[in-house]
């Protein structure tokens, strides 16, 4: 296969990668009214213990800054919450409001949770290729800032915490 024939079948595998995120994220705001972020950051507070802002940047790997957007978008929206703690009274816990809970029961799987299944059956040497080999390509395209990669980011453990069921009230 000739170098220039390899360039177009990776741009291409590139560009179906692209159209599935896509397509799954105009999806996910017709049917919940939020980005994939916005998804990944109520995911990630779904549960009973409330959480601090830097534990969701951590977790999605983006900045204080995006995390405080993300934040007051979705307070805005009425989805989570936050106050203040009672020892701590700089420390704001977030949580996820009843309305929150109840976007998150409609959220479609996506490609996310299609990619983790997948990802996860394959073998140790297959997902550590494919891990090298999209990070090599990150690279090449030069996207080194840290929000660039933040839908994408975690996947695997945003995927074994939750599950969706559209059919649940």
């Amino acid at each position: 296969m000739l170098l220039e024939d390899r360039t177009k079948s990776a741009l291409t595998a590139m560009r179906k990668i692209l159209r599935a995120t896509e397509s799954n994220s105009k999806q996910l705001m017709r049917e919940t009214g939020l980005t994939p972020s916005q998804l990944i950051f109520m995911q990630i507070l779904d549960g009973e213990q409330e959480k601090t802002a830097g534990h969701i940047a951590s977790r999605m790997g983006i900045t204080q800054a995006t995390t405080t957007a993300l934040l007051q978008k979705l307070e805005t929206t009425g989805m989570i919450q936050r106050r203040r703690g009672e020892k701590d009274r700089r420390q704001v816990l977030l949580s996820l409001t009843d309305k929150g809970r109840k976007v998150l029961d409609i959220a479609p799987d996506g490609v996310h949770a299609q990619f983790h299944k997948q990802f996860s059956d394959l073998k140790d040497w297959e997902q550590i290729m494919l891990i090298a080999a999209l990070e090599r390509v990150a690279d090449m395209l030069g996207s080194d800032h840290p929000d660039a990669a933040a839908v994408i980011d975690h996947v695997a453990e945003l995927a074994g915490e939750v599950s969706f069921d559209p059919e649940q009230p």
